[in-house]
């Protein structure tokens, strides 16, 4: 939501209310706040994560044993449509955190909200479910970027440990990523899908909680906005969301009860947002007075990692849609005799990340200013993304429907390709794009990234409808082919991304 420079004040003091001293290599030779930031996302990602791994499986459930009763197609899309819906309020988040409510108390509320969705999704009922995700879409708007955000304000922008504190960050996100699985999953499909959600409520709760409590190690934790909005301007803000929020509900509502809002059009209608979403937030930010010339140059590069982020999120997140599928069908869940429910596998995926982000980020430090360049870290983790589905074409080749079972290490293998091109990719995009934001548009830069999600979520929910309607090795080949592209398109442009993305190295 754009405003001009006379319907904002001038940001507060960026020197306010700063860390104690010695807070700066509290943790590990990096700020004390960066524990509180991390911890938080530990069981954030837990509940989110924990509930993703169960949610297609869920919805493909039959009815009788308390699922939805959805088609894989169809369940794997509406999962999705649910993954765009989350990532593009991030935009309504970066905004609300820059313009009024400011980082701290939009992280706050946003927990909040998460913790409300996943206490609903807990009741067992079709109508709190769908409450329940809109409750979580909300949260994680408010959340996502701005934590970040806040990570991010922790660092100067020159100073050499801002790539291994974003892999430390991750890492404790990964091991809320591995941990949430192994516990919703056990629940969901053994005591039924609303426990593993009540085990998701029960742990954003707790990281609320260790949020508060260390909130005085947090750089700029002030209660107003960086760039407050002018008392008129707030007035007229807060009437236009509450107005429209109001006005897209009726319609929504009418829509729904007259037969045209059916789910496929909500789904349709997501995914073409999600596209045009982002093309008119780097307009907006490209046209804004408030954006320097050289802030403005920055940006272009910045384009080139966002389409890289959509390449590989748009294989990351089917790890939680068709790879579920095809593991609950046609994978083993026996290694060394011992038994698992199949969404476990995607807690693999966390465990990869949880060990190789350690690792990451020690390299990077241990080799300062002779590491990679940030765009070629991004690029490898794309072409690691497309590998991880390329190897499924393997052990899918030469079989049809669900009468084969791969052996688990398949796709533990594939989850290791993808973890570690989680791992460079997402660190070093997220380092990036704190360094690349313009100073008007901090939170809200943050939110653009994670638009990239939405995008790849958005056309994550058209492509799996074609889950189950061709063979398995085409799905995966055609879809790991693309990305690998995308990931060598992307070092093509290395000369030209390091001439322009100054700062970044």
């Amino acid at each position: 939501m754009p405003t001009s420079a006379t319907d904002r004040d001038e940001p507060a003091d960026p020197e306010a209310e700063q860390p104690p001293p010695g807070d700066e290599h509290a943790f590990l030779g990096h700020p004390r706040g960066l524990a509180t930031l991390s911890g938080l996302e530990v069981w954030e990602r837990f509940s989110f994560l924990g509930m993703q791994a169960i949610l297609v499986l869920y919805f493909a459930d039959t009815v009788a044993h308390g699922g939805l009763g959805m088609d894989p197609g169809t369940a794997a899309s509406v999962a999705a449509a649910y993954g765009t819906m989350v990532y593009l309020v991030s935009v309504a988040g970066g905004w609300l955190a820059d313009r009024i409510l400011g980082a701290y108390r939009a992280v706050l509320w946003g927990g909040i909200l998460i913790a409300c969705g996943h206490y609903a999704m807990a009741v067992p009922t079709t109508a709190m479910t769908w409450t329940g995700l809109g409750l979580i879409s909300a949260g994680t708007g408010l959340l996502k970027p701005n934590v970040a955000t806040m990570v991010g304000k922790l660092y100067r922008t020159d100073d050499d440990r801002r790539d291994a504190g974003f892999a430390l960050y991750y890492m404790a996100i990964n091991i809320g990523a591995f941990a949430g699985p192994l516990v919703t999953g056990w629940l969901g499909e053994h005591q039924g899908w609303h426990w593993g959600f009540s085990a998701a409520a029960i742990g954003m709760t707790a990281g609320l909680v260790q949020y508060v409590l260390g909130r005085r190690h947090l750089a700029g934790r002030r209660h107003s906005a960086e760039y407050a909005l002018a008392p008129a301007a707030l007035r007229r803000a807060v009437r236009l969301i509450i107005g429209g929020g109001l006005a897209a509900a009726a319609l929504a509502t009418l829509l729904a009860v007259i037969g045209w809002l059916t789910m496929d059009r909500f789904v349709d209608l997501l995914t073409l947002v999600s596209v045009l979403a982002p093309v008119v937030y780097f307009a907006v930010m490209f046209r804004s007075p408030r954006v320097t010339a050289a802030e403005r140059g920055r940006l272009r590069p910045y384009v080139v990692l966002f389409l890289a982020s959509v390449a590989f999120n748009f294989i990351l997140f089917q790890a939680y849609s068709t790879m579920m599928l095809l593991a609950s069908t046609n994978a083993r869940t026996t290694i060394l005799g011992f038994d698992f429910p199949s969404s476990w596998y995607a807690s693999a995926l966390g465990a990869f990340e949880v060990a190789l982000a350690p690792v990451v980020a020690a390299v990077w430090a241990r080799m300062g200013p002779r590491q990679p360049h940030a765009s070629n870290k991004i690029a490898i983790g794309v072409i690691l993304g497309g590998l991880s589905f390329l190897l499924m074409v393997i052990p899918t080749s030469g079989h049809d429907g669900d009468s084969y079972r791969m052996a688990a290490w398949w796709i533990v293998g594939s989850y290791l390709l993808l973890g570690l091109g989680d791992v460079l990719l997402e660190t070093s995009g997220m380092s990036a794009t704190s360094k690349l934001a313009p100073r008007a548009f901090g939170s809200q830069t943050m939110a653009l990234w994670f638009l990239s999600l939405a995008l790849a979520n958005g056309i994550q929910a058209q492509v799996v409808k074609a889950y189950g309607q061709v063979s398995h090795p085409v799905y995966f080949g055609v879809n790991g082919a693309v990305a690998v592209a995308a990931g060598l398109a992307v070092i093509a442009l290395a000369p030209w991304l390091r001439r322009t993305m100054h700062p970044v190295h």
